[in-house]
């Protein structure tokens, strides 16, 4: 760092989803990484822990009145075992949108019960 550039002094602490329905979300995307879920720190949210800084942040669902139209966000998902997660996202109520085959790599894209856009991915090259 030089003298002009002030030191970085934040922490990535969580990801914001506005839904309908934080319980029901919440309980999707804390089957889907296996981690806990529970009331968040705001009354009406509901929140998705992360324990260890390598599973990624802490996931926060904020009730909202009016539908999401677009989608900023979307969280991309690493596996080894591809197939099995396409079918265990699958059962936990995510909808299959697309699938993508690159030289290196394999993703399909989901949408999750509230349609949020998420991708898992398997890396190959």
């Amino acid at each position: 760092m030089n003298a002009t550039t002030p030191a970085v002094q934040l922490t990535f602490a969580a990801l914001n989803f506005d839904c309908a329905d934080p319980a029901v979300l919440a309980d999707f995307w804390s089957k889907v990484l296996g981690r806990p879920a529970g009331p968040g720190s705001v009354e009406g949210d509901w929140a998705v822990g992360s324990t260890e800084p390598e599973l990624g942040p802490r996931m926060v669902f904020h009730p909202v009145a009016e539908p999401k139209t677009v989608n900023n966000v979307r969280p991309i998902l690493l596996t080894d075992h591809y197939e099995d997660e396409i079918a265990r996202v699958t059962g936990l109520g995510a909808k299959p949108l697309s699938e993508t085959k690159l030289p290196q790599a394999r993703y399909t894209t989901f949408a999750d019960p509230e349609g949020n856009d998420f991708d898992l991915v398997h890396w190959h090259g």
